[in-house]
């Protein structure tokens, strides 16, 4: 407030700070039986304000007084957190499974990290293999151009201690090298609306209403049109060009997002066969998709979202394909970044995974319980 520069002092006090919350939180998660939603919370923002110190370190040390004020607030909350804890009662997780009542709630946003080229590449998708029981190891990211419209390269990283270290990746890369300094964009994608299924990536084919699936082991790319869907940003989500095709899984299989002319551009859900690109049953919807930022789904629901502010997203409209009944709700997604540009759900962790202008996020899901029976 009055012209005083901060030094390196400062940034260390800081750290030393949030080492002491961290090494509280993770005594009272230690001293806890089972999962509790409230401590898994409070670590996520403990870790998301140790990325934020060490970002001002680098680029603005004007907002340190902000930053102590937050991290006061979260020692308030620990103390709360550690005089209730007796009271809360841990979730019980079965992932792949579809017992439940449907989302009620979403933690906060957990930062892994911004992706491996960098600030200026804030279009892409990434997350892991959604096919129920695969391989949880292996993580994915496909930064797209900076126009934020073609795949071109993706890079696998076989952990997670490995993408936060940006070591042992190995690429894959879709164009084509021609004779003359000519390249072949055909297996390219369009778009952040990729997904990984059974070992294989999803996505809608360059320039084209083409479904592309690539074999992540052999590198074979199998192709099918996706019949009358629109292409080319004619359909889009708001807050993200070029993603008229939409890949997303769940418990229940492989599904595509989109919409079509003869549908005056509402979203059209499709449930895909990943076997050979068929579209086995669509369900049309009331949603117009330009009015939406993006969508995901969850045991045969879709789930769509839209933009409230800067920092937060909301689940605004839900279409269940097995009733074909849809509802207004209200679920709040903070975010970190202004911009969603792709979102998908992993049945295996019940986790969403954000690209947030070049950041990679993650979100922990909470379902409601079913009633339980009445005895008769």
């Amino acid at each position: 407030m009055g012209g005083i520069s901060y030094s390196q002092l400062d940034f260390e006090l800081l750290k030393l700070e949030i080492r002491e919350i961290e090494s509280l939180v993770v005594k009272l998660r230690e001293s806890i039986d089972g999962s509790n939603t409230l401590v898994e919370a409070l670590y996520v923002e403990v870790h998301n304000i140790s990325i934020m110190v060490s970002q001002l370190e680098s680029y603005d040390k004007n907002n340190v007084l902000a930053v102590r004020r937050e991290i006061a607030s979260l020692r308030k909350r620990l103390e709360d957190c550690e005089k209730n804890k007796n009271n809360q009662e841990p979730p019980s997780i079965n992932y792949g499974s579809c017992s439940h009542g449907g989302i009620f709630n979403i933690s906060k946003p957990f930062v892994v990290q911004l992706n491996y080229l960098g600030f200026s590449y804030r279009f892409g998708g990434w997350g892991k293999d959604s096919f129920s029981g695969a391989n949880q190891e292996v993580h994915w990211v496909a930064p797209l151009t900076t126009d934020g419209r073609m795949m071109n390269i993706i890079r696998f990283y076989p952990s997670y201690d490995n993408l936060l270290l940006f070591k042992g990746a190995t690429e894959k890369v879709l164009t084509k090298n021609l004779p003359n300094n000519r390249f072949d964009y055909a297996n390219c994608g369009q778009g952040g609306g990729v997904i990984m299924f059974n070992n294989s990536l999803y996505y809608n084919c360059y320039n084209t209403r083409d479904i592309c699936k690539f074999n992540v082991d052999t590198n074979a790319v199998e192709r099918r049109t996706l019949l009358d869907a629109t292409f080319n940003n004619r359909f889009s989500y708001a807050s993200s060009n070029w993603q008229d095709i939409d890949l997303a899984s769940d418990e229940d299989g492989l599904w595509v997002i989109y919409s079509t002319e003869e549908n005056a551009g509402y979203i059209v859900i499709g449930k895909l066969n990943p076997l050979n690109l068929t579209v086995e049953q669509t369900w049309m919807t009331s949603q117009y998709k330009l009015g939406a930022t993006n969508a995901f789904m969850v045991c045969g629901v879709l789930y769509v979202t839209r933009t409230i502010s800067t920092r937060r997203e909301e689940i605004f409209y839900i279409y269940d394909t097995k009733t074909s009944q849809e509802a207004q709700v209200s679920i709040i997604l903070d975010k970190m970044m202004e911009n969603v540009q792709s979102l998908s759900y992993n049945p295996n962790d019940h986790k969403l995974y954000m690209y947030n202008d070049g950041y990679l996020v993650t979100y922990n899901l909470d379902f409601k319980a079913l009633p339980k029976p009445v005895p008769v």
